[in-house]
């Protein structure tokens, strides 16, 4: 396996994937995979369709709970319930948009600020002081992330009623609400335009500018190898190679595992195939071929024929 030198210092580690592997029943989905994302760092995770990307990301939030190997944040192993993941530090977005729908934008974000708020239930239901200040600072957070992923002016819309793109945007809003230290995302830029796909890089480089570690699998090559500080490939739910963009685009076993191995085309004199004989060629075995001239067994007197094959 070529890996490339980490851009962040060893002791800077923010996650650590040791032998992850994870089996459903007699199918191993992911076989032994080690990653690392260091503080600061945009690292990108590529493969073909069943690769095993996403039940990866899912064995790293706690969705999953890996047959084997471990999972830690900042030194310290992650518990297998996703809220805990996500109290850790550890954030994602879906594949698929997992929004609450008949939620506003703003009211989707305040979801995200759970895991950071002390008011419990009867706080809730008094809705004392420290209620109402909690619910105030995050509401002003809320806010904040809207005006960094620029939705803030659709802050009162429903979640169902934006496009696409822009639902995208709320799902990255909600996910950072929690404060994380590494944000996992799961394919930001698919079914967007070019003109998106931009909007979503220049958005992810922001959420690294403030500190946050990324990682995250996309298909769209053009945009992983413009962003990522480091790209690894998953093929058949194995690690086959890890480095910088430059690295994994020259490895021939990445081009193999996208398009397929190349056909040879040469053939050696000794493989080409000895043509049959034909009726000018003598047989190999020495008897001679008959020599036979046109319409030497037709009968001198053969009536011709018309061209539709009638006897006139």
């Amino acid at each position: 396996m070529t890996t490339a030198p980490s851009l962040a210092p060893a002791t800077d580690t923010v996650l650590k994937a040791d032998g992850v592997t994870m089996r459903f029943g007699g199918l191993t989905a992911v076989r032994g995979v080690d990653l690392t994302v260091g503080s600061g760092e945009i690292v990108g995770l590529i493969g073909p369709n069943g690769a095993g990307k996403t039940t990866f990301f899912n064995c790293l939030t706690g969705l999953y709970v890996p047959t084997e190997g471990t999972v830690s944040y900042r030194g310290t192993r992650l518990s297998r319930k996703p809220h805990l993941v996500t109290q850790a530090g550890v954030a994602r977005t879906f594949q698929n948009i997992r929004l609450f729908a008949n939620m506003t934008v703003l009211e989707n974000v305040l979801v995200g600020r759970h895991t950071r708020t002390k008011e419990g239930l009867w706080s809730a239901l008094l809705r004392g002081p420290g209620f109402k200040k909690a619910e105030r600072t995050s509401e002003e957070r809320a806010m904040e992330l809207l005006e960094f992923t620029g939705l803030a002016h659709k802050r009162d819309h429903l979640a169902r009623n934006l496009p696409y793109g822009e639902q995208r945007k709320l799902e990255i809003a909600r996910a950072l609400a929690s404060e994380p230290g590494l944000l996992l995302l799961d394919e930001p830029t698919a079914g967007m335009n070019p003109q998106e796909t931009r909007a979503t890089q220049d958005l992810v480089l922001a959420i690294r500018a403030q500190g946050t570690a990324v990682l995250v699998i996309e298909h769209d090559m053009r945009f992983i190898f413009n962003l990522c500080d480091r790209v690894a490939v998953l093929v058949q739910g194995q690690k086959l190679v890890e480095g910088t963009a430059e690295v994994v685009q020259a490895d021939d076993r990445v081009i193999a595992a996208y398009l397929g191995e190349p056909v040879d085309d040469h053939t050696t004199p000794d493989d080409a195939a000895d043509p049959a004989p034909t009726a000018d060629t003598p047989d190999p075995g020495g008897a001679p071929a008959a020599e036979t001239a046109p319409d030497a067994t037709a009968p001198a007197d053969r009536p011709a024929q018309g061209p539709t094959g009638d006897t006139p």
